[in-house]
């Protein structure tokens, strides 16, 4: 490995939900590991949070797969014990997860709730060779905080991540770009990340059935199947990724929301609904504290669970929900193959309370940003008065399926963990 090498860890909590679960039980003085037995995380019975968010490896082997109904699962499963999802606690150990991994290194992005990127570069004197250093890394967070992790190395963030998520659970692997002809590109295209199910019979129809059959087509031919995508996958595939680990300080942090949709989400106009039922309330948020964000990006997550994410600088710092909505669905279009939808999410970072001119464009000439913010203020001044729902955008008025303002989980409270019973069907 040469000095100038980057190295990117990525970490993956094993089944992370259901591990946390397990843990905080035997905390607390129970006696059955919930990762031995059949046992899963699901939601609310009564709405679309009633699926499979996290299995046993048991549960596994009796077919029981993650984002599956509840219902299906049970006919699979007869004697799967469900419990439900804690998102507070979840947060409380994701959080004891990260304090570990920002010990080690000031560069720590926080992917999802249960996954992280390190930048490891150059700490070669300080940590030794970083593939015996990643063991002693996930050996500490399983010794310290009872749960396992997988470690993904390589020189990228996108092949540290497709690194862990080869065998699990408990594992290290490595995907340097020397290694991609051996180990990724004999793998089922479907296997590379960002690639659904849609993508994947476009590409079958072309004859690409590996990843190796990817990274060797003409991307000329992709672009003019899959557009940008084409040429995305096409640079995932040859292992090129040249986006950055990206830490926020902890005075820094993001504003966002997300939501597990009521049914699936299969065109695009629905999408943008529950969008834009997003963006009103992350904006609200920032406009509530008197903040502007840099950051928009968005997520998401289809039926079969595999979730992809997209950020974009803004021009300036802004919390107009309008505009913040112009920039979502701009990533959204880039990032949506069709598959239909299971959750949604928009993200803020880079947020402060500095005020910075806005650089105009030819484009912004006829756009009025004072008048668009003094709009949303109104709005907000009459919704904290009258409730949410007391004024809206027409689009919404008539719409039964998409909430006006929408997102988050149920359970953003702290939850006093103790009244936690290992019994069935919670």
């Amino acid at each position: 490995m040469s000095d100038c090498e980057k190295v990117i860890f990525h970490i993956d909590v094993n089944s992370a939900f259901l591990s946390w679960e397990a843990v905080y039980r035997l905390e607390q003085g129970g006696t059955v590991d919930l990762r031995e037995i059949p046992c899963a995380v699901g939601g609310d019975k009564t709405k679309r949070r009633g699926i499979i968010l996290a299995k046993s490896l048991s549960a596994k082997a009796c077919g029981v797969k993650t984002g599956e109904p509840l219902t299906e699962a049970l006919k699979k499963c007869p004697s799967l014990i469900v419990v439900s999802a804690h998102h507070s606690m979840y947060r409380q150990y994701s959080q004891k997860f990260l304090n570990i991994l920002r010990e080690y290194s000031p560069s720590v992005e926080q992917y999802s709730i249960d996954e992280a990127f390190m930048d490891m570069t150059g700490m070669e004197k300080l940590i030794g060779n970083p593939v015996a250093f990643a063991h002693k890394l996930k050996n500490r967070i399983s010794k310290e905080l009872g749960f396992t992790v997988n470690i993904g190395i390589s020189g990228n963030k996108y092949l540290a991540k497709m690194a862990s998520d080869f065998e699990k659970p408990d594992k290290v692997h490595t995907l340097f770009p020397t290694e991609i002809k051996t180990k990724m590109w004999p793998l089922p295209v479907s296997d590379l990340l960002f690639v659904g199910r849609a993508t994947t019979q476009v590409l079958k129809k072309l004859g690409i059935y590996t990843i190796g059959d990817l990274a060797n087509t003409d991307v000329e031919i992709l672009k003019c199947h899959l557009k940008k995508q084409g040429e995305s996958i096409w640079n995932f595939a040859n292992g090129r990724d040249t986006s950055l680990v990206e830490s926020e300080s902890q005075g820094n942090k993001g504003y966002g929301n997300s939501t597990t949709i009521a049914f699936d989400v299969t065109d695009e106009g629905t999408a943008k609904m529950v969008l834009l039922s997003l963006c009103e309330t992350v904006a609200a948020r920032l406009r509530k504290d008197d903040v502007k964000a840099e950051v928009v990006s968005v997520s998401v997550r289809d039926f079969e669970m595999k979730t992809v994410s997209h950020q974009r600088v803004m021009a300036a710092p802004t919390n107009i929900t309008g505009e913040i909505y112009d920039t979502v669905c701009v990533l959204f279009d880039e990032l949506w193959d069709g598959m239909p939808i299971r959750h949604l999410g928009v993200h803020t970072s880079r947020v402060s309370k500095e005020e910075r001119g806005r650089q105009m464009s030819l484009f912004d000439l006829n756009t009025n940003y004072e008048k668009m913010e003094k709009m949303d203020m109104a709005v907000d001044k009459i919704r904290k008065k009258f409730g949410n729902n007391a004024i809206m955008r027409a689009s919404f008025l008539d719409n039964k399926k998409v909430e006006n303002m929408t997102g988050g989980h149920p359970d953003g409270r702290q939850v006093d963990l103790k009244t936690l019973k290992e019994k069935k069907n919670e």
